[in-house]
């Protein structure tokens, strides 16, 4: 049967085939709800393609996707001065997010979601309680633009992105979400590698040059690096700052496989729902972390737990358990975000206090915690009085009383 049939209802309408969607998908066809996962075709996400453990644990992502295993991560200031970190006992997975998008959706459809490639375009209520969903179907026969195509449904989960338009026509204040603009290259790793590379190891640069509030990166990804840079400031040439990232790198004259440049948001909507029958995940739902941009984990969890919500939804009948996904994630993870956010706004805003960032990072008790919490995705609770140093460290940092 067409998925595309107008007279076939779901239980669910998927918008965006993400990682956040994709999730969401998979989840509620595993528990045999009938599911249409709609997603536009061959668009990849700017992404380092960071994930930590604790996201290869809960979402049981196999080994093959992992094109490289980051074993540390390289900081760097202004000044160049150079911070190594070394993951002990572990490591972060490296994904290239075209394969591993689309294994995600794959993983889904073979749960039993339906895949349909198109375009949402509007949300239509019908009197009998049900949705209608209007999009355009992408075909390798059909005309240029697209059929218009459209199926019932009796939930939708927006996870088409930021700048959603599900969340545009459906969720009150998501107009107001403020945006960091990121933008990579994907090159190939270095034949001849230069003086200091280390192809298991992420390098962040803390400079204003590369981006006046944001950082610049070099991720490895195997056989390939992503290069890039992000900025909230639309008068920044990011495409300038990451040229100027490859060659901090001596990464100059390497191939360009693909550029790739979108919006991220930095901060969760105040809703995520209508109050009715549609709920918001990932991007969509702005769940892009602050200071660090990491997005994929969040994305996942979010799409699980607007899964959840859906279901409680289908099952009760009642509206009010959509909110339930933005209460479940923000009581999880609320605080880590509050926390990041203010350090952007503080140690990004100068090269002199991302000096003292980079220095502060030299500590041995900061970068362990901050791996703590970053690879098992809970603030760290061990070892009170390493929080302890770590505050007064901070403190004369913030006062000036520590020497950069």
């Amino acid at each position: 049967m067409n998925p595309a049939d107008a007279s076939r209802g779901y239980d669910v309408v998927v918008i965006g085939g993400g990682p956040a969607g994709a999730t969401a998908a998979h989840d509620l066809a595993t528990q045999g709800h009938s599911v249409l996962l709609l997603d536009r075709a061959g668009r990849i996400k700017p992404c380092g393609g960071a994930i930590p453990p604790r996201l290869i644990k809960d979402f049981q992502i196999p080994d093959h996707l992992l094109v490289a295993k980051a074993r540390s991560a390289r900081m760097i200031s202004p000044a160049d001065r150079k911070v190594d970190i070394p993951i002990e006992n572990g490591f972060v997975g490296m994904v290239d997010r075209e394969h591993f998008d689309e294994w995600l959706r794959e993983r889904a459809a073979q749960a039993g979601a339906v895949r349909c490639t198109g375009t949402f375009e509007r949300v239509e209520r019908t009197d009998d309680g049900m949705s209608v969903v209007h999009f355009r179907s992408r075909t390798d026969d059909g005309p240029r633009g697209g059929m218009a195509a459209s199926v019932r449904t009796r939930c939708i989960i927006g996870a088409d992105g930021a700048r959603s338009e599900v969340a545009r026509q459906c969720v009150p204040g998501a107009e107001k979400t403020k945006y960091v603009f990121a933008y990579h290259e994907i090159i190939k790793a270095p034949a001849v590698p230069p003086a200091g590379y280390d192809g298991s190891r992420c390098d962040v640069y803390y400079r204003g040059e590369l981006s006046p509030d944001f950082y610049g990166w070099v991720f490895p990804h195997g056989d390939t690096l992503s290069v890039g840079t992000g900025s909230a400031d639309k008068g920044f040439s990011l495409r300038t700052a990451t040229a100027a990232v490859r060659a901090a790198g001596g990464l100059e004259g390497l191939e360009t496989i693909r550029r790739e440049g979108a919006p991220l948001p930095m901060k969760p909507l105040p809703r995520w729902d209508n109050g009715r029958d549609v709920v918001l995940a990932g991007d969509a739902a702005g769940v892009v972390a602050p200071a660090s941009g990491e997005g994929i984990y969040y994305a996942m969890v979010g799409g699980r737990l607007a899964a959840e919500a859906a279901q409680a939804y289908l099952t009760s009948g009642n509206p009010k358990d959509l909110a339930q996904a933005r209460k479940r994630f923000m009581k999880a993870h609320g605080t880590v975000f509050l926390v990041l956010g203010i350090m952007q706004r503080f140690w990004y805003s100068s090269d002199r206090r991302r000096e003292s960032f980079v220095k502060i990072c030299m500590d041995k008790d900061v970068q362990q915690l901050t791996f703590e919490s970053y690879m098992n995705k809970e603030l760290a609770r061990k070892k009170p009085m390493a929080h302890v140093r770590i505050f007064f460290k901070d403190m004369a940092h913030l006062l000036g009383f520590a020497r950069v």
